[in-house]
């Protein structure tokens, strides 16, 4: 199978729609998931962006907390502990990461000789 000019536009919108790549493999036909997955990496197609769903009600606070954070969010804490509004960023981690790119920049920055 090739990957031609339209399959491979094809698979990057339906990968920036954070569609499946069994999906994916599904529309396109003729090949597997694991070939979907393959040329993602190939393309440096990273990290799918979360299928959109409407929240279920509207958070209380700008800030996540600790009961809304999932294995996909930042965990970059926001704020003093004892203090009012404390959470944490909330934004999408980057691969294999515990925090969004911004944090990851702060918390992985290199040690400065002095």
């Amino acid at each position: 199978m090739e990957w031609s000019s339209e399959r491979v536009e094809t698979l990057r919108q339906m990968w920036a729609q954070g569609m499946s790549a069994r999906d994916i493999a599904e529309r396109l036909g003729g090949i597997t998931r694991n070939a979907v997955i393959g040329k993602a990496y190939r393309l440096g197609l990273s990290g799918q962006a979360a299928p959109v769903k409407p929240p279920l009600e509207k958070p209380s606070r700008p800030l996540a907390s600790i009961l809304d954070l999932t294995e996909r969010m930042c965990r970059w804490p926001t704020g003093h502990p004892d203090q009012e509004g404390f959470g944490f960023c909330g934004r999408l981690v980057s691969p294999g990461r515990s925090y969004c790119r911004e944090h990851c920049v702060q918390a992985y920055a290199p040690r400065k000789d002095t």
